[in-house]
């Protein structure tokens, strides 16, 4: 699918024409930053505004596009991305859609290659508005893109959306239509959420040949993903969470650069902004070679609810579920597998510290692999049983206070969020919700691994999952989706299919 255009803006009114280029001849001349003046790039909210245009002199559309990460009270990241044009880009920001007041230093954009910018100093718990500014090679006058807005984390007491999407898998054609994404996302969209969340299988790479596979391959399966995700993401930020087809994996390091692992991290990264250790998210410390942070789990707290993000894939020394290029399996045993003593360290501490109403904990599947929900929390280091029923937690993790389901429900979790299955799935263990996510643009609708799960409400693909919470309670819909040729009078794209609400 090539590149998502936003449209060229109409000519300008004289006096908007006259304050944007004052705007852009400051920049010409070492403006920037926060201390620019005020420019006039207003209309009404979320439309475009003024632009520099002219019949003699029109600008060069910007074809790129944007994805926003890692939100906190008072700052974001803005990640811009052409695969096919070079320039300068800027981001005039502010607090209202009509003036933005604040602009950014102006960046080289190469194509091919992200550059991403921070909004600092932002207002929390407050709707904010931004805009793209580019400025093509060939000098053609500065193109501004429309007005798109985002929300800075919200205090406890307040009432917010989140979203969701299971595996969508674009490799697969035939579990992936792209215009059935195009509805999903756009859909999401609609409902403004305060961010989005994608559960791992969005990038994955298990169908590029190992005996052909370069760093450009990995990228592009990173990249083949903006276009449909910017939907969301210019006004959503997005989280990922690793999933087992993406092969980002400490088991396929091999002391250099060049191997699937650091290829697939290092675009993870560059083109999606995920969350460091700092002071508003707490995760992976640890540096790894040719990679720097790792950016795989991580923690945040936003109004009443807690989200804890876990990966397998780079803690355990060995695949976790199948491994790249061979359909044999490394592991011996199950508890050959493993989060990790640090991590687990973590979880403990950031739940047990915790005092949200509300606990969440997304990974992409129990144990990283397998089938099921409840029915492999009770086994390895996820239970502590091995699989003949036998407790064999103080041999194999005698480290660890108690088994991952175990904290889940000494620390009241809420939800623990799921993928990997592509069925929607609500299940209980020991007071702790298991939900299993659909898939986003599955055209078959199709109830994936019916028997794996043997009790719960379930639900065929295909569609989202939206999330509200509030002070008092937390509300899970699924969404469907349908692609118009398949919608009946009792299938209807963006009716909700099942819902259900937890203190």
């Amino acid at each position: 699918m090539s590149p998502l255009s936003w449209p060229s803006l109409p000519p300008a009114r004289s006096a908007l024409a006259a304050t944007a280029l004052i705007t852009l001849l400051l920049a010409a001349c070492g403006g920037g930053g926060t201390a620019n003046p005020p420019t006039a790039m207003g209309g009404p909210s979320g439309q475009p505004g003024g632009s520099t245009t002219s019949p003699a002199n029109p600008a060069t559309a910007f074809r790129g596009d944007v994805v926003l990460g890692s939100p906190t009270a008072t700052s974001i990241k803005v990640n811009v991305f052409s695969a096919d044009q070079s320039g300068t880009v800027s981001i005039a920001y502010g607090s209202s859609p009509d003036v933005l007041m604040r602009q950014t230093e102006r960046l080289s954009l190469r194509a091919g290659i992200p550059v991403e910018f921070t909004l600092g100093a932002l207002a929390p718990n407050q709707q904010h508005h931004y805009r793209v500014i580019y400025e093509a090679d060939n000098l053609a006058a500065a193109w501004q893109g429309p007005v798109a807005a985002f929300q800075t984390a919200r205090p406890a007491g307040s009432t917010f959306t989140f979203t969701l999407q299971g595996d969508s898998h674009p490799e697969r054609s035939q579990q992936f239509n792209a215009d059935l994404y195009i509805r999903t996302l756009e859909t999401v969209a609609a409902d403004a959420p305060d961010f989005h969340i994608l559960m791992g299988d969005d990038f994955s790479i298990d169908t590029i040949d190992p005996a052909k596979i370069t760093r450009a391959l990995v990228t592009e399966r990173y990249t083949q993903q903006r276009p449909w995700l910017t939907r969301v993401a210019r006004s959503a930020p997005l989280f990922l969470v690793n999933g087992n087809h993406e092969q980002a994996a400490r088991y396929l390091l091999d002391g250099t650069p060049e191997n699937v692992a650091v290829w697939a991290q290092n675009a993870r990264n560059s083109l999606y902004a995920q969350p460091g250790p700092d002071e508003f998210y707490s995760g992976n410390p640890e540096q790894v070679p040719f990679i720097g942070l790792l950016r795989n789990h991580y923690a945040w707290t936003w109004g009443d609810a807690l989200f804890v993000v876990l990966d397998p894939y780079w803690s355990s020394p060995v695949a976790v579920d199948n491994i790249y290029g061979s359909s044999k399996k490394e592991k011996t045993s199950m508890w050959d597998v493993t989060h990790g003593d640090a991590q687990v360290q973590w979880l403990k501490r950031t739940l047990e510290t915790s005092t949200a109403r509300h606990k969440f904990v997304l990974a992409h599947h129990v144990m990283g692999g397998g089938r099921g929900g409840i029915e492999l929390a009770r086994s390895w280091e996820w239970g502590g049983r091995n699989a003949k029923g036998v407790d064999e937690m103080a041999t194999q993790r005698p480290t660890w206070s108690a088994p991952i389901h175990e904290l889940f429900v000494r620390n009241r979790v809420t939800i623990f969020f799921q993928g990997h299955d592509h069925v929607w799935v609500r299940q209980q263990l020991d007071g702790v919700t298991y939900q299993t996510l659909s898939q986003p643009a599955d055209p078959n609708y199709a109830l994936y691994f019916d028997d794996a799960y043997l009790s719960g409400e379930k639900h065929a693909n295909t569609g989202y999952t939206r999330v509200t919470v509030s002070p008092t309670q937390v509300k899970v819909e699924y969404v469907r989706s349908v692609l118009p040729v398949h919608e009946t009078a009792s299938r209807r794209h963006g009716a909700v299919v099942t819902s259900y609400t937890l203190p």
